[in-house]
C-alpha cells in the first residue's frame, strides 16, 4: 500500500517516512501543497497525510482541492497538526477521514498507535 506524506518539515518527512517504511508501506513525499496535489493525482495513493502548515499552499486548501476533484477525493486523507483540536471539527467537515496530533516525538520513536489508526483507516477504505 502507498502513503503519500505531504510535509515541510525535511526532519519529519524523513522521520515518518523511515515510520511508515518499517511498517510495510511504500511512501511518496512531497515537501509543499503544489507539488502535493500534483503527486496525488499521479500516484494515486491509498491515503494521505497531509501537514497543515505548508508552504505555496497551505494544508486546508489541499484538503479543499482534493476532495473537489473527482479523480481523487476518493482517497482517506488524515491530517497531520500540531495546532491542536480545536480544528478537529472544521478539518473533518472539510472532508479529512482522520485528525492525528503532531507531537515533538516523530513517528519513528512512538509510531505504534499512529501506525495502527492508519492500517485500521486503510482497512476501512479498501473495504
Amino acid at each position: 500500500m502507498q502513503i503519500l506524506l505531504i510535509e515541510d518539515s525535511k526532519f519529519q518527512r524523513i522521520a515518518n517516512g523511515r515510520a511508515l517504511l518499517k511498517a510495510g508501506y511504500s511512501v511518496i513525499h512531497a515537501g509543499d501543497g503544489d507539488e502535493g496535489l500534483r503527486i496525488a493525482r499521479e500516484s494515486m495513493p491509498d491515503l494521505i497525510l497531509l501537514d497543515m502548515m505548508l508552504p505555496k499552499l497551505s494544508g486546508l486548501d489541499v484538503l479543499r482541492a482534493l476532495k473537489a476533484d473527482v479523480l481523487v477525493k476518493h482517497i482517506p486523507v488524515v491530517v497531520l497538526s500540531g495546532l491542536g483540536q480545536s480544528n478537529e471539527a472544521k478539518l473533518l467537515k472539510e472532508g479529512a477521514t482522520a485528525f492525528l496530533m503532531k507531537s515533538t516525538e516523530s513517528f519513528e520513536n512512538n509510531s505504534s498507535a499512529m501506525i495502527q489508526a492508519l492500517q485500521s483507516l486503510l482497512t476501512v477504505s479498501k473495504a
